[in-house]
């Protein structure tokens, strides 16, 4: 399956693994989980951690501004862990779509994005 979303610190962060190609059916899937996080805990925190990651089918990438439109102001950080440049790409590219704090990290410093996005958060 393309994506995994975990939850942790009370539901506070949410962490997706993102893998191959994502389509329409992934949004389908994840988004309603996501917007009850939201409305249990607030705004969040996203650890998104891309592994042989291939992007989205044209379907999937209307999904994705979708919902960064309509979740504009729910992220409160956005940690992106890749292993390509266009993955780093994206950390810029996704700026004016969220008033999130966004940091960009190699998989070497999984380690250091974990603690980036766990920083203050109690639990």
């Amino acid at each position: 399956m393309p994506v995994t979303v975990d939850t942790e610190a009370q539901g506070k962060i949410v962490r997706i693994a993102l893998s191959g190609k994502l389509t329409h059916d992934d949004y389908q899937l994840f988004v309603p989980s996501f917007e009850k996080a939201i409305e249990e805990h607030g705004k969040l925190r996203i650890l998104m951690v891309m592994q042989d990651f291939h992007g989205w089918t044209a379907g999937a990438m209307w999904d994705d501004l979708k919902f960064d439109m309509k979740h504009f102001s729910d992220i409160e950080r956005l940690a992106m862990v890749g292993e390509k440049a266009w993955e780093k790409g994206m950390a810029t590219f996704c700026k004016p779509f969220t008033t999130a704090k966004i940091r960009y990290f190699d998989q070497s410093e999984l380690g250091e994005a974990e603690s980036w996005i766990r920083e203050g958060v109690d639990g």
